[in-house]
């Protein structure tokens, strides 16, 4: 059958687009900067550490359930009923306080667009969250309607509680804790959280942002399940994208009280979670002791890396996710080039510093190999 060229559009009709304007927030919104991948270099292997991947793949039990998935013509089951049910036996909470999403930023979304953005009065609902943090968290907030409220981290990349606290208003909606914290490395501590926690109306929303839970190894680290049942304001966010190794299939999850639950429920996103994902995610949650092996094999390295560099004279904050970050201010575009040189993508943010993913041994040591040669590293002197 002979097909017509299509019509270019003429001038005036490209006129007319020209007057579609998106909403005025989109222009004040800072647009997500995925890592991007490592620049091919002659005689060197390329390693991405740049998004906090996990490098090693799914589990072979896992690439086999995702293989014997086939009846992606069907929509799935829109309450993700197994996967909620087997995570309810894992965690020890009940499946109806559980709420799937795309990945831990799909379930904030729904957090979002339940209970902070447009509202039926002038002044925009407020979030508060620390800054620097999770670079969606902006885009997320602009998006939903609500208005953000960063507050500066600490000079030893930690949360300023108190300054959070203080800044709580009666237009504040919602509050993000990120822990181990996005990109700067820090867990906070159950205390201190309680003790914020305290402060906080009850009819304000506080997420406890877990995405790197699993990495974590600080004794006094914040417990985010023993919060959720102590406080019913408080909503867990968690993911199987980074311990489980399932970043491309976009399972995340909430866990809270029925009381927030309810209003989650309508705003998800219907059918968020492929059957394909939640198949792997559930046969990743029962083999979680090989899962928890493969964690422990990049905690290895991420001690080996602040070991190394610290031996280096570097100061690096504390690290308990799968990164650790480089507070290089100025010197930052200058360090990121220079690991491109060596086929290293990492994650440079502005004049601020560098987060590095941790990679394969490989990658790390070159990594490292960097650091001893470069002279303006933090805490160098």
């Amino acid at each position: 059958m002979h097909m017509s060229a299509p019509e270019h559009h003429t001038d005036a009709a490209a006129e007319e687009v020209t007057r579609i304007h998106p909403r005025s927030v989109l222009g004040r919104l800072p647009r997500y900067a995925a890592g991007k991948p490592p620049v091919v270099i002659e005689g060197l292997q390329s390693f991405k550490l740049s998004s906090n991947e996990n490098p090693l793949p799914p589990l072979p039990a896992v690439l086999q359930a995702i293989g014997s998935q086939t009846a992606v013509n069907r929509y799935p089951d829109p309450m993700t009923t197994t996967l909620r049910t087997e995570l309810a036996a894992f965690l020890g909470v009940p499946p109806e306080d559980i709420v799937t999403g795309a990945g831990s930023l799909g379930a904030l979304n729904q957090i979002l667009a339940a209970f902070a953005g447009q509202n039926d009065y002038d002044a925009p609902d407020e979030v508060i969250y620390p800054w620097r943090s999770f670079e969606a968290y902006p885009i997320c907030v602009g998006l939903a309607g609500a208005m953000s409220v960063q507050v500066p981290l600490l000079p030893d990349s930690t949360h300023d509680l108190d300054a959070m606290a203080s800044a709580i208003t009666d237009r504040t909606r919602v509050i993000l804790l990120c822990t181990p914290n996005n990109p700067t490395g820090p867990a906070l501590a159950e205390q201190e959280v309680r003790g914020f926690l305290a402060k906080v109306p009850r009819n304000i929303v506080v997420v406890l942002d877990e995405a790197y839970v699993e990495f974590v190894r600080k004794e006094e680290a914040v417990e985010g399940l023993q919060l959720y049942r102590d406080y019913p304001n408080v909503i867990v966010l968690r993911t199987f994208s980074k311990a489980h190794g399932l970043a491309g299939l976009r399972v995340g999850y909430s866990i809270s009280r029925p009381a927030l639950t309810e209003h989650l429920r309508v705003s998800a996103t219907p059918f968020a979670v492929s059957q394909i994902a939640e198949h792997a995610a559930v046969t990743s949650l029962q083999h979680i002791d090989e899962v928890r092996e493969r964690v422990q094999t990049i905690v290895d390295e991420r001690n080996r890396v602040v070991d190394g560099l610290k031996q280096l004279g570097w100061e690096v904050p504390e690290a308990e996710g799968n990164f650790i970050w480089l507070a290089l201010g100025e010197n930052t575009p200058e360090f990121a080039a220079l690991a491109e040189q060596q086929a290293l993508s990492v994650r440079p943010f502005g004049v601020e510093g560098i987060r590095v993913s941790i990679g394969e041994p490989e990658a790390n040591s070159r990594f490292l190999e960097l650091c001893a040669t470069y002279t303006k590293g933090p805490g160098v002197s």
